[in-house]
């Protein structure tokens, strides 16, 4: 069956063009042009103000190791990073090595990696559903690469604002939330509140259920068995909360920033297009926050500087990132 937005589907399949007909969008907010959406929010005057939560200068980095030997945490189809050596000291023992003026030996690899194979920013033109993507460009503008809304012009801007951790997973009780298990923004507020912090407008919002850090203790089978996150589930309240707070952008240690499959409607990822095509919220994925909620769970501090910014990757999807956040 084909409906009136040229989307082919069987009866009984959801479609998410339905689910989201009355959603707001951002859309021509910043002219016809854009391409960072609620990122625009981060004007200089709320960078200057999110410093102000500096208090002690302590660092933490959050993206996961690529090319782990171990493994890298990826949505299941994807592989991870692969990193090759080219030149090394075996080369110069061989006698294969390339010689310089003064006999300097030096080390050289290349990495092969899905550009979403880490922790790191979606582009705005990554998911859609119809025939537009982000600001209502075409979607047909995705062929061959993103031509509009892609990762690069996010990475041009950079990323700096106040953030705050809502530790879910702690808030619960838990080291990690179970497959499948939601929460919704008025969770978030909870949990603020149970912190002592409290969520700001145009705040980026770092959500932890503790999953990535669970692959590290897990075997992958296991992790990866009956694949389902955690995470926030759809609802026009959530949606709306989340354009009222002109939120500009959500990063969570899952892989895919929400519930895989929505529980109510059986569509997959619908706050990718609820939140990311139509508000312009940009998503980062992947992100290790075990160290940093340790240490907000010891001091109490849950909002800090946050700065990021991924590879300037023309056209790309989606972009590594290894965002540094300063308390």
């Amino acid at each position: 069956m084909t409906n009136a937005h040229g989307h082919d589907h069987d009866h009984d399949d959801p479609w998410i063009g339905d689910l989201l007909k009355d959603s707001p969008t951002n859309w021509r907010k910043w002219g016809p042009d854009d391409e960072v959406g609620s990122l625009n929010y981060l004007t200089p005057d709320v960078v200057l103000s999110a410093a102000k939560a500096i208090t002690s200068g302590k660092t933490f980095t959050l993206q996961v190791k690529m090319a782990n030997p171990d493994g890298d945490p990826v949505w299941p189809g994807r592989s991870g990073a692969v990193r090759i050596n080219v030149m090394d000291e075996g080369h110069f023992l061989a006698g294969k090595g390339v010689e310089t003026a003064g006999g300097a030996h030096y080390a050289d690899d290349y990495m092969t990696c899905f550009l979403q194979g880490s922790t790191q920013y979606d582009a705005l033109g990554h998911v859609w559903y119809g025939d537009q993507i982000w600001n209502g460009y075409d979607a047909k503008t995705t062929i061959g690469g993103l031509a509009k809304a892609s990762v690069c012009p996010i990475a041009e801007k950079g990323v700096v604002g106040r953030g705050i951790l809502l530790d879910i997973a702690r808030w619960r009780g838990k080291d990690v939330l179970d497959s499948g298990e939601t929460f919704t923004h008025e969770d978030l507020l909870a949990c603020a509140e149970a912190q002592g912090a409290t969520i700001e407008p145009r705040d980026i919002l770092l959500i932890r259920t503790g999953w990535i850090g669970s692959f590290y203790r897990v075997p992958s089978e296991e992790f990866y068995a009956d694949f389902v996150e955690p995470g926030l589930t759809y609802s026009p309240e959530l949606v709306e909360w989340f354009r009222s707070m002109e939120i500009p952008n959500l990063v969570t240690d899952t892989i895919a920033n929400e519930v895989t499959v929505d529980p109510v409607s059986g569509c997959v990822l619908p706050l990718h297009n609820a939140l990311m095509r139509n508000l312009g919220v940009t998503l980062t994925e992947i992100a290790c926050l075990e160290d940093l909620a340790a240490d907000c769970a010891d001091d109490g501090q849950y909002t800090f500087l946050y700065t990021a910014a991924p590879l300037k990757v023309v056209n790309g999807t989606g972009a590594p990132v290894n965002p540094v956040v300063i308390k």
